[in-house]
């Protein structure tokens, strides 16, 4: 791969991260709190000027509910930013305080776990 392909990717991953941390209702404070980062490095990484282990990627992938595969580029499977339920569910998440979101992520989770 060379350079170039690897900063689009960089930029895409980057891109994809800020994208769906805003569909997910949260804000790099959440995020940087969910994931033991601070919000500055949250930033960093969104702005595509910090690499992402594949840890990180694997805890963003869980966090914001999509694939690694999504967020690397590799499908285009999207999110659907413009169902008017997803952008109700952001605005009430987005009131919640940080302990609240952390118990609903983890019932979110548990759901989701136990309908697979």
């Amino acid at each position: 791969m060379n350079v170039e392909n690897r900063d689009d990717t960089r930029l895409k991953l980057a891109s994809r991260l800020k994208e769906a941390r805003k569909a997910a209702g949260l804000t790099q404070g959440h995020v940087a709190k969910m994931v033991n980062l601070h919000r500055p490095t949250i930033s960093e990484i969104e702005a595509g000027n910090r690499r992402v282990t594949s840890d990180e990627l694997k805890v963003f992938a869980d966090i914001y509910d999509v694939t690694v595969s999504w967020l690397i580029g590799e499908t285009e499977e999207s999110l659907n930013i413009d169902d008017p339920r997803l952008q109700l569910a952001a605005r009430e998440l987005s009131k919640l305080n940080d302990d609240d979101l952390e118990r609903l992520l983890r019932l979110l989770a548990s759901m989701r776990d136990s309908s697979k």
